[in-house]
């Protein structure tokens, strides 16, 4: 929970992680405490879409890149309606935002959305130590939260843990929306929010498809009452341990096209039958290499996510659905970042090829969705 107040700038402000490492700074954004759990983000664009990315729901996001706030904020990147993150650490925060889109700087937004954050402290160092501790539960306090060591570590340690949250239902859509073809109308598909970004819908849309989002908790009654020509598993936060495959079971046995992404990847992984864990530190950033193994290509790619798929990398698995194999790994830990069937139209990836910001080598895979449906309908 987060408690704030305004009046940042040269506020002290401490973060405390789980183990009991701190690092002190000044406050950023709004001033108060906040909880969750400390991830990395090695971006060096994009800060506006991080923040506002529903699979950094209940994470403490630390930016490698030293300088954050150059741009500013504006209208128009936003990917929700709201900043999701838990908490935001930057080393050295921008004074003056510079951008002809900047509405307001990155601080007043912090402040308006009641974000607590920390600056000017070394990241560099904090990356280090979550890189060879792991991931880990984090605190943020700032003005009059600031008390005793103990006592703001045994707040730290009273935070709920990553493993087995359900946390979709709690960033996705109540109520389901359309996100209209642009031109002419070639395919429906139905959305299934999990923590959607803006921009995937969008994606689709500029392949003609009109895209029906439903909330995470839609039937499978509800997916096939809009007569869907294929079904897209969003990203989302939280264990994929904890998900109900009901409906993406339903949806393998009738063998329409599928296409997930990150939450959706796993929750694909899981609903064939293999598990998932938890990363040590995860993936986070727009620069993770990796190798689509259908065309040996290498791509940049945008990612989010602190669980991955247990599948062998190098066989073909027999599923209660066909045939699955990897399509897709990571070239930096050999991590699964993609499944696909081979005996039916199904298929998913880690990343995020809708690339907000990021780069938009994975594009193809939003065409390799519409070719499935085009041999679907044939």
């Amino acid at each position: 929970m987060t408690t704030s107040t305004r009046g940042a700038g040269k506020t002290p402000a401490v973060l405390v992680l789980e183990d009991g490492r701190s690092f002190r700074g000044r406050a950023y954004g709004a001033v108060g405490e906040t909880f969750g759990e400390a991830v990395f983000n090695t971006g060096m664009t994009g800060y506006q879409e991080t923040l506002t990315d529903p699979s950094y729901h209940r994470q403490v996001v630390v930016m490698t890149a030293p300088h954050v706030g150059n741009t500013g904020v504006n209208d128009e990147d936003d990917e929700s309606k709201k900043i999701w993150v838990a908490g935001y650490v930057v080393r050295d925060p921008a004074r003056v935002p510079s951008n002809w889109r900047s509405r307001r700087s990155l601080d007043e937004e912090l402040v308006h959305q009641g974000i607590v954050g920390i600056s000017g402290i070394d990241t560099r160092a904090l990356t280090r130590h979550l890189r060879e501790r792991g991931a880990m539960r984090v605190g943020i306090f700032s003005g009059n939260a600031i008390a005793d060591d103990g006592m703001l570590l045994a707040k730290v340690r009273q935070g709920a843990e990553m493993v087995g949250a359900n946390l979709s239902a709690e960033v996705a859509t109540t109520e389901a929306y359309v996100v209209p073809a642009i031109g002419t109308k070639r395919f429906t598909v139905a959305a299934i929010d999990l923590g959607i970004k803006g921009m995937t819908p969008r994606r689709m849309a500029e392949r003609g498809i009109e895209v029906h989002v439903l909330p995470a908790t839609a039937t499978a009654e509800e997916v096939y009452a809009v007569n869907p020509d294929g079904v897209f598993l969003s990203n989302g936060p939280g264990d994929p341990a904890t998900a109900d495959l009901t409906v993406i079971k339903a949806v393998l046995e009738r063998k329409t096209p599928l296409f997930g992404i990150c939450f959706g990847n796993q929750l694909l992984g899981r609903s064939l039958g293999f598990g998932t864990y938890k990363l040590k530190y995860g993936h986070r950033g727009i620069n993770q290499p990796v190798q689509d193994r259908t065309t040996g290509k290498v791509e940049v790619t945008a990612h989010n996510h602190g669980f991955a798929v247990d599948a062998p990398l190098d066989k073909v698995s027999d599923t209660p659905y066909g045939r699955a194999e990897v399509s897709h790994v990571c070239l930096n830990d050999n991590v699964v970042e993609g499944l696909q069937l081979l005996d039916q139209p199904a298929f998913s990836v880690q990343y995020h090829p809708e690339a907000a910001a990021g780069p938009h080598d994975a594009a193809y895979l939003f065409d390799r969705f519409v070719e499935l449906m085009e041999g679907q309908r044939a």
